[in-house]
């Protein structure tokens, strides 16, 4: 009986030293299996993974670049491709007269006043293109000032075409990084106070009016230079709805003393006008002025020197049936405070800093914003002319200051 009792009792011992032994032992083997569970399950999604990004880089072509280096190539093509495009429209074999009838086929929608964005703003919130100004270059060769041009526009690319008429006989010598490479236009001879100046300033509008985003169309001579930096020139011309065409009455014999009666029914001599050939118009002006024949035909038969018809057709025109398009006045200034049949040239010792600020700001004049609101500027004249190749250096030294273009 006392062996049985001492064999009970270290059966019990044993028990009570197990029981801890086995909890120890239970608990040890429950996180064996849950790390195990952890291992596999993450070998699993990693085997998964492994497997997902083997079969995307073999579905890769081995080409293909990278996200941000397809964008950035994009970009810096995208300036390219659109120049590219529009050399090669200007590379076109159409008369005049083809020309004339495909362009004045395009409509002239009426644009908002969201469509003509500010300097500042690329492109509007509805994506619409952005507004650009044809700078429309007549010459009878090379362009002397072309440097000081490339200053102008140099950074401001995508808010400007270049068109440039010249003798069909000049061979160009612009580098391709010039804004006047590759931007002639099919061209005619030009004799000057022939009708061939008028037909000259109708094809330049006619092969600007074929890109639609230009909306703005300036006319410029080879001796004409910009009197404030390209933001300034920018925002003025699409700041507002109207056109700038000279038309005056002129009741001396340099006005009036060169209509020709023949002119009469269609033209009376109470609607004679006289203006300035270098205007800035509008797209919807341009589409009427490049769309008549019938008032073309007629300056072309009976406006003969000492008539120029480059001073009365498109001034007698739009006084006759767009003069509330226009504010009739030019943007151009020049000398014609000295007497002849030419306004006065200016030379290397005419160009200071002060010589410009009284043309930049002659006089005072109204401007009417896109809402029809008037203002009084000071702001009268955006070009002047004629200025001779020799003063070149000194406009290129002093625009920096003065216009505020340029480094």
């Amino acid at each position: 009986m006392g062996i049985i009792d001492q064999k009970s009792k270290k059966r019990e011992e044993h028990l009570m030293i197990s029981k801890p032994l086995r909890l120890i032992l239970l608990k040890s083997g429950r996180h064996v299996v849950l790390r195990s569970l952890v291992f596999v399950t993450g070998f699993l999604i990693g085997v998964v993974l492994y497997l997902q990004l083997k079969a995307f880089h073999i579905s890769t072509p081995k080409t293909q670049q990278p996200l941000w280096s397809t964008v950035l190539f994009h970009h810096s093509t995208k300036m390219e491709i659109q120049q590219e495009l529009q050399a090669q429209a200007l590379q076109h074999d159409m008369s005049d007269q083809e020309l004339f009838t495909k362009v004045s086929s395009l409509s002239s929608s009426p644009q908002s006043s969201s469509s003509s964005s500010r300097f500042w703003r690329r492109h509007n919130n509805d994506g619409k293109m952005v507004v650009k100004v044809a700078f429309m270059f007549m010459t009878g060769g090379a362009l002397p000032l072309a440097a000081l041009w490339e200053k102008f526009f140099e950074g401001h690319e995508e808010f400007y075409s270049v068109y440039v008429h010249t003798n069909p006989s000049f061979q160009d010598t612009y580098p391709e990084a010039s804004v006047f490479y590759s931007r002639r236009i099919p061209s005619q001879p030009v004799y000057w106070g022939t009708s061939s100046m008028v037909d000259a300033e109708k094809r330049l509008l006619a092969n600007a009016l074929l890109d639609e985003s230009n909306k703005r169309f300036v006319l410029l001579s080879d001796s004409c230079i910009p009197l404030f930096d390209f933001p300034t020139i920018y925002d003025y011309l699409t700041g507002t709805n109207l056109s700038f065409i000279g038309s005056f009455d002129d009741p001396n014999k340099s006005g009036r003393g060169r209509y020709n009666p023949k002119m009469y029914p269609q033209i009376n001599v109470t609607h004679w006008r006289k203006g300035s050939q270098w205007f800035s118009t509008t797209r919807e002006l341009a589409l009427h002025i490049l769309a008549d024949t019938k008032y073309y035909k007629i300056f072309d038969q009976h406006c003969k020197p000492p008539c120029y018809m480059d001073e009365h057709y498109i001034p007698t025109l739009v006084h006759m049936f767009h003069g509330e398009m226009s504010a009739n006045r030019t943007l151009t200034w020049a000398d014609w405070s000295r007497v002849g049949p030419h306004p006065g040239r200016f030379i290397w010792p005419d160009i200071t800093d002060e010589f410009l600020n009284r043309i930049r700001f002659k006089e005072e004049c109204a401007y009417y914003g896109r809402d029809g609101q008037k203002t009084t500027i000071s702001k009268c004249f955006l070009f002047a002319r004629k200025f001779t190749e020799d003063t070149l250096e000194p406009l290129l030294r002093i625009t920096p200051l003065v216009l505020g273009s340029g480094p």
